[in-house]
């Protein structure tokens, strides 16, 4: 069993923790053994449905080769590269470019785009972030980090029960530890939540871009990719995301805008430095920049003249390159 993995159970044995404290302090040792015993029937639960819960939740909707054909086949293309089984596709509606990966293991498992990645990102750009995606099925990230969004949202949900408590002036022993134990567990709980959702996600995150640089043939493209992504999420709100915060570690970038704290307390590895590991990974390979590197040099946000499925990405010669012929 790899490091990654131990460390990974551990980080999500202490998120089911918080939750069982949280149900501690409403209801003593009997709301801890309640929390505890719906902590594993989620996890139960989770194993089968979290992928499908956070599909609908972002809006998804299924495509195929006919009413997607170049997305669907692309990714097949990829799919096959990696030696995985073809995933469900899906397209978010939404304008800022994002995408994630979902299911409880490669047989099941699930990706989506948002429309603003498919019309904003040329054809490779698109490729090196679902390659990263798929290298998030590969590693079996996808069940972990689900969950994980699945016992956040339950946290945020226990805390609105203490608050709603508090307000009303329910349990007014204010369980165990008092007031002050539930004042702090408002404060403190969802911030503990997010902490381990980050180290969870900053563990998968950089292994998942080394591994899609593999799948997509060029690291290149995956850096350019995020480069772009980063500069538009910070100016295109996700409404959707902004409003489930618990599940912005799924997403290749952090979807969230406006977070004051987000250098400390973002879910996702420093951009520049995940570019960084990509660019040494290209040197690797022997590829320079000027061979593959679609976005418009100084300008993450600037548009490719031929669009995602056009003709060729600025500045290429020849055919497409990659896995797609």
């Amino acid at each position: 069993m790899s490091t990654n993995l131990i460390k990974t159970g551990m980080l999500l044995a202490a998120m089911a923790g918080i939750f069982v404290a949280i149900g501690g302090l409403i209801g003593g040792t009997t709301g801890m053994v309640i929390a505890l015993v719906i902590a594993a029937g989620m996890n139960v639960w989770s194993y089968f449905n979290s992928d499908k819960m956070v599909l609908r939740m972002h809006g998804a909707h299924r495509v195929d080769e006919t009413t997607a054909p170049d997305f669907y086949r692309l990714t097949a293309q990829l799919a096959q590269r990696a030696d995985l089984p073809m995933p469900a596709v899906y397209i978010i509606e939404s304008d800022q470019p994002n995408a994630f990966a979902t299911g409880r293991n490669p047989e099941n498992a699930a990706v989506a785009a948002s429309t603003g990645l498919l019309s904003r990102l040329s054809r490779e750009e698109v490729a090196g972030v679902m390659a990263h995606e798929l290298a998030h099925v590969k590693n079996r990230d996808t069940l972990i980090m689900t969950v994980a969004a699945t016992i956040a949202g339950a946290i945020s949900m226990l805390v609105n029960i203490m608050q709603f408590q508090m307000l009303f002036g329910g349990n007014r022993n204010g369980g165990p530890l008092g007031w002050i134990g539930m004042l702090a567990a408002i404060f403190l709980a969802p911030m503990a939540a997010m902490i381990v959702q980050m180290a969870i996600s900053r563990t998968r995150e950089y292994k998942a871009d080394r591994v899609g640089g593999e799948i997509c043939g060029n690291p290149l493209w995956l850096a350019s990719a995020l480069e772009r992504i980063q500069g538009y999420a910070k100016r295109i709100p996700n409404e959707r995301a902004e409003d489930l915060p618990s599940t912005a570690h799924l997403f290749i970038i952090n979807p969230l805008t406006g977070q004051g704290f987000d250098n400390l307390f973002s879910t996702h590895p420093n951009t520049e430095n995940r570019i960084a590991e990509l660019q040494e990974q290209a040197q690797e390979m022997g590829l320079s920049g000027g061979q593959a590197m679609p976005a418009q040099s100084g300008n993450p946000t600037a548009e490719t003249s031929a669009g995602p499925w056009g003709q060729r990405a600025s500045g290429q010669q020849g055919g497409w390159r990659g896995p797609w012929g």
